[in-house]
């Protein structure tokens, strides 16, 4: 009778943590059991991974309609916006490790003046970048092989998401913000809002349905360009609500040249890393564009539906670079280590689960988003094989945000190093053009260079240097 109370009492509490994790808690992270810590910031951080591969996979969607060349062009442009994501990412990761830190030592004020800091630089990075990309945008897909309808017709989906690049730099540095502090609900419910209005306007704008014009493949860089917008509107005005673990009052908003020096400096392998990461992707992109639009596009749609999947194990990746950054700070390293441990298991299991069914049901899913055999083909042979190395993704993704949630943002560089520009893109080539592989080449180099990335992230992780790391 006993045990079936304590049984009932714990499910309740697990509940009761669900509830908070979604709904908001003040819950302290470098106390209690790292179990419930997990589970209190994976799902808002898993809900809000989930909303932001939204973003990717509606656009597809709806854009698939419009044919093979207008897919690639997405595909193409998504290669080149990678870029964006590398620095965005760079300076969230930074963010996050500096501001949960901050919070690991109860400094709180600091803690917001980093976020302003944090604002700042990605405004200030992205103005360059939009003024660049929007005026080249025909020119930058020429140089990734693209030709024909695709410049002269679809180049307007590129310039517009170059030209608004600001709001995807905002939305991943602000989130990043929410996350530190462990406020990842905010974080959360500003991915639904900016998606909901995604979701809604692609249609109206791409087929120019009830009052609105019809912009084809510009619409969904519109659509997407405003939702993203108004979910960076939602995060600034929570950012001063005063109802949040983290918040912005009048007198910090002042410029801290020491403190944003400092996000820069952990930021910049950050950003090497994932401009390592993503450049490699464009590397693999040219390749495939070698053996056409339907190669390209059944790639396209294929990575799109990994995206979906992967994105929610960086929410628990994120959980764990949270509670590495945190437990650090209140100096309690062998807790920030069990907790990366205990993340990295539960995403192997996540994703193993997730690989069964992309290796069984390859076709079906390709067939979401396209009635062309030929494209259903490709995509599938690349969900398939992509598939054998998603338990190494799992492991791999925890491990190296446990290395950025601790500051060490140089280590993660030199593995993404070696594994994607050493031995991906290499190794992609040489399996596509020299072994007569084709598009199949590239997707096996994937396959072993995020399997050796696990490898290496475990061996340097167990040394512990990690742990000595100041931000």
């Amino acid at each position: 009778m006993e045990s079936s109370e304590e049984n009932q009492l714990e499910e309740d509490s697990i509940w009761s943590e669900i509830k908070a994790s979604l709904s908001g808690t003040d819950k302290d992270f470098t106390k209690g059991s790292i179990g419930k810590a997990i589970l209190v910031l994976s799902i808002p951080m898993v809900l809000e991974m989930l909303m932001e591969s939204v973003f990717a996979v509606v656009d597809i969607f709806f854009v698939s309609k419009l044919g093979a060349e207008a897919i690639a062009t997405v595909g193409i442009t998504e290669s080149l916006m990678t870029l964006i994501y590398a620095i965005a990412i760079g300076f969230a990761m930074a963010t996050t490790a500096v501001v949960s830190r901050r919070f690991g030592e109860k400094n709180y004020d600091k803690a917001s003046i980093t976020a302003v800091q944090a604002i700042i630089a990605g405004i200030l990075v992205s103005t360059p970048i939009a003024v660049f990309g929007g005026l080249f945008a025909p020119e930058l897909l020429v140089l990734m092989g693209a030709t024909g309808q695709i410049v002269s017709e679809f180049s307007v989906y590129t310039t517009i998401m170059f030209s608004t690049n600001f709001v995807i730099m905002l939305i991943f540095v602000i989130n990043s913000v929410y996350r530190g502090a462990g406020d990842a609900n905010i974080a959360m419910r500003t991915l639904i809002i900016a998606n909901g209005i995604n979701i809604f306007l692609d249609p109206l704008l791409i087929f120019g349905i009830w009052i609105f014009p019809e912009m084809g493949i510009a619409g969904a860089a519109v659509a997407t360009s405003i939702g993203r917008g108004i979910g960076v509107g939602y995060q600034c005005y929570k950012l001063f609500d005063g109802k949040t673990r983290i918040n912005v009052l009048k007198e910090h908003l002042v410029l801290r040249w020491d403190i944003m020096s400092n996000l820069i400096r952990v930021s910049l392998g950050g950003i090497g890393q994932f401009i390592i990461a993503t450049s490699s992707w464009i590397g693999l992109v040219r390749i495939i564009a070698e053996f056409g639009s339907v190669s390209l596009a059944g790639y396209t749609i294929a990575v799109r539906i990994l995206i979906f999947s992967i994105l929610p194990s960086w929410g628990m990746s994120n959980a764990a670079a949270t509670l590495v950054g945190q437990n650090l700070g209140a100096n309690q390293p062998e807790r920030a280590e069990r907790s990366t441990w205990i993340s990295a298991f539960a995403n192997m299991v996540f994703l193993g689960i997730v690989g069964l069914i992309f290796f069984t049901n390859a076709e079906l899913l390709m067939g979401i988003f396209t009635s062309d055999e030929a494209i259903i083909d490709v995509g599938a042979r690349c969900l398939r094989i992509m598939s054998y190395g998603y338990l190494a993704y799992a492991f791999g993704m925890v491990i190296i945000q446990a290395f950025n949630g601790a500051g060490d943002t140089f280590t993660p560089t030199l593995i993404n190093l070696v594994c994607f520009w050493i031995v991906e893109i290499p190794l992609a080539y040489f399996l596509a053009m020299h072994l007569g592989l084709a598009e199949e080449g590239v997707f096996y180099s994937i396959v072993v260079s995020e399997t050796l990335l696990g490898i290496i992230g475990f061996i340097l992780f167990k040394r512990g240097k990690w742990k000595t790391t100041q931000v």
